[in-house]
């Protein structure tokens, strides 16, 4: 989630997840100065993203990573971002990124998994200083390697707070197709301090 770093800055990004959402799957037992909270809320949404192109199959020859045993998520490397990471809980429906921009958080299934996702979120800084002030410039068709896991990038999208809430139970979801969701806020207003949007990127293993 991007926020201003200013004198009284604190971190109060969130994802809000409503009851619809964690009907869905999910559910936390499942393995600036003061701004608005980046929250997920069901309300309609309007078709505004911006989306990049499909990613490329792989060449052919290319080999997939044999299958691995699930790991806990503690590091990841994609692109130019590389950082630490932790396990984050929903609070009251409310899953809060770590207060250090530079560390990600994880929630959902482990890397490796052979259902549901993989969910990293983490703030960025509108001044600098986050590890995901860039996600969406990410070139679709990276790879990225989470604790040993490799997937590789589909999709990359900016998309309003009430598309990413349509779209939640399905990105989020834990018992579908085994995916990586990385989450960061996008949009920022320095008049009112708020984000209006969200960089979603979404990679499949290979």
């Amino acid at each position: 989630m991007r926020m201003s770093r200013s004198p009284d800055a604190s971190f109060p990004g969130q994802l809000a997840l409503t009851r619809e959402v964690t009907a869905a799957g999910l559910h936390g037992d499942e393995a600036g100065s003061q701004q608005e909270p980046a929250s997920v809320a069901i309300s309609p949404a309007p078709e505004t993203a911006t989306e990049s192109p499909a990613a490329p199959a792989a060449p052919e020859g290319e080999q997939s990573q044999p299958a691995v045993a699930e790991r806990t998520p503690e590091h990841v490397r994609l692109w130019k971002f590389d950082a630490a990471v932790i396990p984050v809980d929903l609070d009251g429906g409310t899953l809060v990124p770590p207060a250090d921009p530079k560390v990600l958080g994880w929630w959902g299934q482990p890397a490796g998994s052979a259902k549901g996702t993989t969910l990293l979120v983490g703030h960025t800084v509108s001044t600098g200083g986050g590890t995901l002030d860039d996600l969406e410039l990410t070139p679709v068709g990276k790879i990225a390697t989470v604790s040993g896991v490799k997937y590789r990038v589909e999709r990359v999208k900016i998309i309003t707070k009430a598309q990413l809430a349509t779209r939640a139970p399905k990105l989020f979801n834990q018992a579908g197709k085994a995916k990586l969701v990385m989450v960061t806020c996008e949009g920022y207003n320095s008049a009112t301090r708020t984000y209006a949007e969200n960089v979603v990127v979404v990679a499949h293993p290979i």
